[in-house]
């Protein structure tokens, strides 16, 4: 690590650029430090236009005829948007059917994340189903089993929602200090869509729950046979069986043909591929739920059931991967998140947290989803020490990390949304930093 100074007073660590830092990710994954952002990473920040192509000339592309309707039956992005695509670490883990891509959030604006770049997260590969042989089994305690097929799900009163998905483990590798050079890979295991849906509460009224069922124990038919207990009054309140997301049928990561949507709660709840939904009296303290996804806490004891992703929020430009380019008229955006509910306001300070503005929210403000803000700010190559910190609807403030570090220690993995920092040089390159 290195140290370099910012305002008089504050202690900025760096990540150093030379150097690999490493730190823990889900299931015991290490994970090395990223380095500063590259000319690859961020397209068109050292090339030079055509002047050919430039005013008053007639550029090329007006001179031919483009491709027609039937090029692209499936449209995709431009290839100049080539770069913009999800990244992995390919030696994270033995096998990257258990392993993590990142959405890169620097690359994206608005609130909606293309079905292309949501974040992958897997813990026994993508399943391959065909939807003709899919089945949805209800048992336990309920008064008549069912088993639905896609077609029959589809047949019940459906709802749109739109709703962010973050993994327990985002911003996991931080606990320890500043580690990994970049938002995608500091925020990256966040994304939020619209799904078309069946209210869990339907299908459970069809079966009928029994007087003493009071948990629900959700089981994925992917390799890993990932389980996960549910509390019967979170179902019955907003849960959905979800088959298509953005308005198109779910995507093979992504669970098809159908997933459960938690919202609010750590993703690993949102079991992909849902196979199977056992009503019960208790949990069922699975591998899942014991000996991952607690969160220990600093005098040993552990967290279990930490199902709620609190308020969080992430400057996503400038950031490592989105440097300052040009002095004058610059935009800082972020998005802002909670599983309480709606964002209700986003702080942001420039200085390392001395002065803070009240950022503004633009777009759609929903319960339990992303929200985008933004500060339009001069920039003259000062050095800048950028924080956002979210407000939710119930009236909690996102936290520091060392607030967190405090009461749950540093030997932790899940539920990390302290504030991030990320320090802007003169030049813009832009570093994660933690300030002391």
């Amino acid at each position: 690590m290195t140290k370099s100074p910012s305002e008089p007073g504050s202690d900025v660590t760096t990540t150093s650029r030379r150097k690999f830092m490493t730190s823990t990710l889900a299931g015991g994954m290490a994970m090395t430090g990223v380095g500063r952002a590259s000319a690859q990473q961020k397209p068109g920040s050292a090339a030079v236009a055509n002047p050919k192509n430039l005013p008053p000339n007639v550029p090329d592309w007006s001179k031919v005829l483009g491709d027609g309707v039937a090029a692209h039956p499936y449209g995709k992005p431009s290839k100049f948007e080539k770069h913009v695509v999800r990244r992995d670490v390919e030696w994270l883990t033995a096998s990257r059917e258990s392993s993590v891509n990142f959405t890169p959030l620097h690359e994206l604006d608005g609130i909606i994340t293309p079905n292309g770049l949501c974040f992958e997260r897997h813990h026994g590969g993508a399943a391959e189903i065909k939807p003709l042989d899919y089945r949805l089994m209800i048992h336990g305690l309920v008064n008549k089993p069912l088993i639905f097929t896609l077609d029959d799900l589809k047949r019940f009163p459906r709802t749109n929602r739109i709703h962010f998905l973050e993994c327990a483990a985002n911003s996991g590798m931080e606990w320890r200090g500043a580690q990994l050079n970049g938002c995608q890979f500091t925020h990256g295991m966040v994304h939020n869509v619209m799904y078309t849906a069946v209210p869990l509460k339907a299908l459970l009224e069809e079966a009928g729950v029994k007087p003493n069922g009071k948990w629900l124990l959700a089981e994925g038919a992917d390799a890993a046979g990932m389980t996960r207990s549910i509390p019967l009054d979170k179902a019955l309140n907003d849960c959905l069986i979800a088959f298509k997301m953005n308005g198109e049928a779910l995507r093979t990561e992504q669970g098809y043909p159908v997933r459960l949507v938690v919202p609010g709660w750590e993703g690993n709840m949102w079991v992909k591929w849902l196979r199977r939904i056992e009503v019960g009296d208790q949990p069922w303290h699975t591998h899942e739920e014991t000996s991952k996804y607690t969160s220990l806490m600093s005098d040993g004891r552990a967290r279990r059931f930490s199902f709620i992703m609190d308020a969080k929020s992430v400057v996503t430009n400038p950031s490592p991967e989105a440097p300052l380019l040009a002095k004058g008229r610059n935009v800082l955006s972020g998005l802002a998140w909670s599983g309480r509910g709606k964002v209700t306001r986003v702080d942001v300070t420039m200085d390392g947290g001395r002065n803070w503005q009240e950022a503004r929210i633009d777009g759609l403000v929903l319960d339990k989803s992303l929200t985008r803000f933004y500060v339009d700010f001069d920039w003259q190559g000062q050095e800048l020490v950028i924080q956002s910190r979210a407000h939710d609807e119930t009236g909690y403030v996102q936290p520091t990390k060392n607030e967190l570090r405090k009461v749950r220690g540093v030997n932790n993995i899940y539920h990390n949304n302290g504030i991030q920092t990320w320090l802007v040089r003169s030049n813009g390159e832009t570093e994660n930093v933690e300030i002391s």
